[in-house]
């Protein structure tokens, strides 16, 4: 799994000309899942990134109570080593990573942060303003 973090003083995800999902002064989450990628690796990386120490005075979501906006983002897994048209063989099929992603927020949850989320499958707008800007990319 692949979690592109970004610390954003507000960001939200539009679906169809609904927001569907919004924080502010939080953490913008861009989440990928490859084939290996299990549920425990799910609770490991959402663990990781609640106490990532990236927002101001190196603090985490955890200290903070800091919000998370999670966006599934198959794209993370793009590779375009060769020529100019990536090959997404590396993400995984939807109906593994749906549930991965869901586990991922639900770990979230459990640690006691807040969560917003995009929609899986959907045509998503996604808007947001960057803090620092500060931005993390961790893989498991």
């Amino acid at each position: 799994m692949r979690a592109l973090v970004q610390t954003v003083s507000r960001a939200s995800v539009t679906v169809d000309g609904s927001v569907v999902g919004a924080v502010e002064d939080g953490l913008l989450v861009l989440v990928g899942v490859t084939h290996s990628d299990t549920s425990e690796i799910s609770v490991t990386l959402a663990h990781k990134v609640h106490e990532l120490r990236i927002l101001d005075d190196e603090r985490s979501a955890a200290e903070t109570g800091a919000p998370v906006l999670v966006v599934s983002q198959f794209t993370l897994y793009g590779d375009a080593r060769k020529g100019r048209r990536p090959t997404w063989a590396a993400a995984a099929r939807p109906e593994v990573a749906e549930p991965l992603i869901e586990a991922f927020c639900a770990a979230l949850r459990e640690r006691g942060a807040t969560v917003q989320t995009g929609r899986f499958r959907a045509h998503m707008l996604v808007e947001s303003v960057n803090v620092g800007p500060r931005t993390v990319l961790l893989e498991l």
